[in-house]
């Protein structure tokens, strides 16, 4: 039997004879402040509806599916209506969007998918990006690529039942057989991946060696730079016409949306300026305040009292697990612009498991030139007062821009604050290898990078093979830092402890201390901001501003 048009399947829905006189009506200059709880919810208010339709619509355009008898043995994989409000930079709902996805938990491997890896950048190398773009005097640009998954191509034989209350009321018994990736199939962000990538190797792009979601594209002395994460893209170079020029070709490809400046990614706001690029969360610092009810929250000068000393407090006051975690994750994600919360919030993680009053009072605290490359490491040893396990802590600056850093508890014991240093200096060495690797599909060279350590003993034991024969102990995949000394490729250089950036990573410090290494790193406290117009965008004492001036 043939398959009516899918326009015509709308029309014949459950849901248009529900709604018959909303149904098809243009899109309105007003949206929906609500979300709704389902489908049943949504089909009384006509933004939802239409939201719902230009769903099904992009699926018309994209050719994803058709409408077929259901093969002997077919297990139809189903679908449901998930609602959410795009919000603007301000917080305000700028658009209602509707998005059907299957429910993928249904599929078997082997049979409905096979590969599902599709990778994805990481915020170090979306950092580095903005601080190369800074340098070289060029405004990055963003793109969005409407309903992405609804572009990859599946080798895969799938079926999935029809949407919810937009069933077909000549063949209700039917399903789609789909052509193209729909949101909730296990495979749909690798074969989006997958259509992107074909995407941009056919228009002479070039891949990154080290990452994979970074293309590049010369032409003549100009470059142009692309990175994408998942359907969010990132663009800019050194040419306006090779990137406008991109871009117009990326809109004969793909339905595009939201072109234009960056500004907001991944929920990151960004400012670029001729005073440089700054990065901040402040919607995204008012709304875990106002989550977790801490919105009239006195603010405090540091993250973390010098005087606190946590451990598991067994007698402690037992507070709710859920909202500990809640609390956690979300300052772990604050920490992407915040370096100076970083080793309180990662002090407090580590309590996940049974949180007392203690730990949750110390998680509220928390909450109130030439392009050179170089790292700091650190150490606490036996920091932990559970474990006696020691926290390394480092970071790597591009120019003055802090574009990595990470604080976190070492393997195992450490036997000696050298040692400590030692795992620490390994842990650094690691990263700025990684670094190295990216940028060097930017068109830049390095030679020895060096890396600031505090520890003469540390550096020693790198630099001396015959004090090896007292350090056997140490697991020999620190070693490597050793090796990569020999080679040239980082030069260990003794920093004084007053001059250790990554000091502020590895315990509480005083607010003096605290405050100059905060400011060093780059982090512009609300108080200190003179630039009127970033002013006017900061609104918490919380909020901080990364500044990745050049």
């Amino acid at each position: 039997m043939g398959s009516p048009s899918t326009q015509d399947d709308w029309r014949h829905s459950p849901a248009c004879h529900t709604v018959n006189s909303v149904a098809f009506f243009s899109h309105s200059a007003y949206v929906a402040t609500f979300e709704p709880r389902d489908v049943s919810h949504a089909l009384f208010d006509p933004n939802w509806v239409n939201a719902m339709h230009e769903e099904l619509k992009n699926f018309e355009r994209n050719l994803v599916w058709d409408l077929v008898e259901p093969p002997p043995n077919c297990r139809p994989i189903g679908t449901k209506w998930v609602f959410k409000n795009k919000q603007g930079e301000n917080g305000m709902v700028v658009r209602n969007k509707a998005r059907l996805v299957a429910q993928g938990f249904c599929q078997k491997e082997g049979i409905d998918y096979e590969e599902t890896f599709a990778p994805v950048a990481r915020l170090e190398a979306i950092r580095i990006l903005l601080a190369f773009a800074a340098s070289k005097g060029f405004k990055l640009q963003q793109m969005d690529v409407k309903s992405a998954f609804l572009n990859g191509f599946i080798e895969e034989e799938v079926y999935v039942r029809q949407p919810p209350s937009f069933e077909s009321a000549k063949f209700p018994d039917q399903v789609y057989k789909l052509r193209k990736a729909l949101y909730g199939l296990k495979q749909a962000p690798r074969a989006w991946y997958a259509r992107l990538k074909s995407f941009l190797l056919k228009s002479r792009f070039v891949m990154g060696s080290v990452d994979k979601t970074l293309f590049l594209l010369s032409h003549g002395g100009d470059t142009i730079i692309v990175q994408i994460y998942v359907d969010d893209i990132i663009f800019g170079g050194s040419s306006l016409a090779l990137v406008y020029s991109f871009a117009e070709q990326m809109s004969k490809e793909f339905e595009m949306s939201l072109m234009g400046e960056l500004q907001l990614f991944l929920g990151l706001q960004i400012k670029q300026s001729l005073e440089g690029t700054f990065v901040h969360q402040a919607k995204y610092t008012r709304d875990i305040l106002k989550k977790f009810n801490m919105g009239d929250s006195k603010p405090m000068t540091t993250p973390m009292s010098t005087n606190t000393a946590l451990d598991e407090d067994e007698d402690g006051e037992v507070v709710d697990q859920k909202e500990f975690r809640g609390m956690i994750g979300s300052l772990l994600y604050l920490t992407a612009t915040r370096p100076d919360i970083q080793f309180a919030v990662c002090l407090c993680a580590r309590y996940q498991a049974s949180p007392r009053t203690s730990h949750s009072q110390a998680v509220k605290r928390i909450s109130g030139s030439s392009l050179s490359l170089r790292g700091f490491s650190d150490a606490d040893h036996a920091g932990c007062r559970i474990d006696r396990k020691s926290t390394s802590s480092t970071c790597q600056l591009l120019g003055t821009s802090l574009v990595s850093w990470s604080s976190r508890k070492q393997a195992s014991v450490a036997l000696s604050t050298t040692e400590a240093e030692y795992i620490a200096a390994a842990s650094c060495c690691s990263q700025l290898l990684w670094i190295k690797a990216t940028l060097s599909d930017f068109g830049l060279r390095f030679g020895k990078i060096p890396l600031l350590v505090d520890s003469t003993s540390a550096i020693s034991i790198a630099k001396n093979p015959v004090l090896h024969s007292r350090t056997k102990h140490i697991d020999v995949r620190f070693h490597f830092l050793r090796d990569h000394y020999e080679k040239g490729d980082i030069d260990l250089v003794h920093v004084v402890s007053t001059n250790q950036l990554a000091d502020i990573f590895t315990k509480p410090l005083e607010f003096d201390a605290f405050a100059r290494l905060r400011g060093e790193l780059g982090v512009l406290h609300v108080e200190g901001v003179d630039n009127a117009l970033i002013k006017g965008e900061i609104e918490s004492q919380w909020t901080g501003l990364i500044a990745l001036l050049v």
